[in-house]
């Protein structure tokens, strides 16, 4: 798996360049922090690489990205189901049997620290659980490329750890994991750093 960026920019309408000539290319295996201040485009840029934006110049080219998974800052989960029914269910698409897919789903949800959650609503979780239980889900689908925007935001510095943790090793697995962040901690985590200042336009 393979996304590469040549000499990529963008802007909105008449709006200042968000980064210009940019060129990278995120591998399988690979851990990605995408960086730079707010407003610099880095949310706009994981759009670019999962393709659903094309950007104002330069040429995307991905090679066997079939499954993109794209974890949000503000969590988006189904109010009346449980945390491990939201787990379940990538497991069930891949054709596993339903009493195989709980007990894996248990397995991922431990990962995360949240075999304490795992029956309860999702409308009733907290805000860490909450974006915890979408990492979870995504890394249960077994992405070929796991764009992640900011998943430390609203964790504690022992929750941010175990997510850094695991996203490490969900790139071991065979995934490009690319992490637009703030966080020192998340950027620690990565074997690599884009960082937007460098690109401003």
């Amino acid at each position: 798996m393979r996304v590469a960026l040549d000499q990529v920019g963008h802007r909105f309408t008449t709006q200042n360049w968000l980064f210009r000539h940019l060129t990278y290319s995120f591998d399988e295996g690979t851990t990605t922090a995408v960086t730079g201040p707010s407003g610099s485009g880095k949310s706009t840029l994981l759009a670019i690489i999962a393709g659903s934006l094309a950007p104002t110049e330069g040429q995307v080219n991905r090679t066997a990205a079939g499954r993109v998974r794209w974890v949000f800052q503000n969590p988006l989960g189904v109010p009346r189901r449980s945390a491990i029914d939201h787990v379940v269910l990538p497991y069930l698409a891949q054709g596993t049997s339903r009493k195989t897919a709980r007990c894996r789903a248990l397995d991922t949800l431990e990962l995360f620290d949240l075999l304490g959650v795992a029956d309860r609503l999702f409308a009733d979780l907290s805000g860490g659980e909450a974006q915890r239980l979408m990492l979870a889900r995504a890394v249960a689908s077994t992405p070929d490329l796991l764009l992640v925007d900011e998943p430390t935001a609203q964790l504690d510095r022992h929750a941010a750890e175990t997510v850094a943790s695991v996203l490490s090793a969900t790139a071991v697995s065979g995934a490009a994991v690319i992490v637009a962040t703030h966080d020192p901690l998340a950027r620690q985590a990565c074997g690599s750093i884009v960082d937007l200042s460098d690109h401003a336009g």
